[in-house]
């Protein structure tokens, strides 16, 4: 495991700013409108509530957040990468601290404003933990490693475990707070699906007279091959190359960027992809 001190500290930096605004999110919206947030912290604020309702204790979020989130940290540490686990043991402990001590107010009582908002604000802290190659704990470890496994996106899968632990909350303390809990639960995981690219893919059909410094660039840039197929341009009738490749929706922009420095001629199809069966490159975390 190396350590590279410009690299690390980057990472760091984005894991540090998002346990402090998942804090904030947490006190601000989310307690402020009873909600459940979703995955271990969820699990962890049932506990809280079930203990107060029901034992009259009084039990700290870090505690129980903390404790829950033991067996997917060995997960990670697994099956995932020794880096990417210790920084996002970094978040979780930062964000369990900073959530019990934060004094901040409630913004508004408002409990579709909570829940929307909420969730626009804690997607963004999971997209900003993935971005630092990290993660908020809990069911993001197991997302993490599924997707890594399987080359597919499992956020919506874990949006569907969210919502049978927010109705367990529902049949325990009411339906109200558990069906907007659900909408921001959804609104987190739209927005974690626009700021994480890593396992959605876009075909790159590319007609040009330079072939093999193209797909130099697709190598370089993305790991990913192509391939080469010869025909002729029906307007002009002259011989032209096609370069067919795919490539990450975070790899996408840059390697067009590129190809058009090499080639100003370039005509380049883009097309979402929604499923690649085969040999395809993912970088793993680490």
């Amino acid at each position: 495991m190396k350590w590279d001190w410009k690299d690390d500290g980057k990472r760091l930096f984005f894991v540090t700013i998002a346990a402090i605004i998942y804090g904030c999110n947490m006190k601000s919206f989310i307690q402020a409108g009873s909600l459940y947030p979703g995955g271990i912290a969820g699990i962890t604020v049932l506990i809280q509530r079930i203990c107060q309702t029901y034992f009259s204790l009084e039990v700290p979020f870090a505690f129980i957040n903390l404790t829950l989130n033991a067996i997917p940290i060995l997960i990670g540490f697994r099956f995932i990468g020794k880096k990417f686990t210790i920084y996002s043991c970094v978040m979780i402990v930062l964000s369990s601290i900073l959530t019990d001590l934060i004094p901040l107010p409630h913004l508004t009582t408002d409990i579709l404003l909570i829940c929307v908002f909420g969730g626009l604000i804690n997607g963004f802290v999971v997209g900003l933990c993935l971005m630092g190659r990290a993660c908020s704990g809990g069911l993001d470890f197991v997302s993490i490693f599924i997707s890594d496994r399987y080359h597919k996106d499992t956020w919506n899968y874990i949006f569907a475990v969210n919502v049978v632990i927010l109705t367990i909350a529902g049949i325990l303390f009411g339906w109200e707070k558990t069906l907007y809990s659900i909408i921001f639960q959804f609104t987190s995981t739209q927005v974690v699906h626009m700021m994480y690219q890593k396992y959605k893919q876009h075909t790159l059909l590319i007609i040009t007279n330079h072939p093999l410094e193209v797909y130099d660039i697709i190598l370089k840039l993305s790991n990913h091959s192509g391939t080469l197929f010869q025909g002729k341009g029906l307007y002009a009738h002259e011989n032209r190359s096609m370069v067919y490749s795919v490539v990450s929706s975070a790899e996408v922009k840059h390697v067009v960027n590129e190809i058009h420095k090499t080639d100003p001629k370039a005509f380049i199809n883009v097309i979402r992809t929604d499923q690649v069966d085969g040999r395809f490159h993912i970088e793993k975390n680490n």
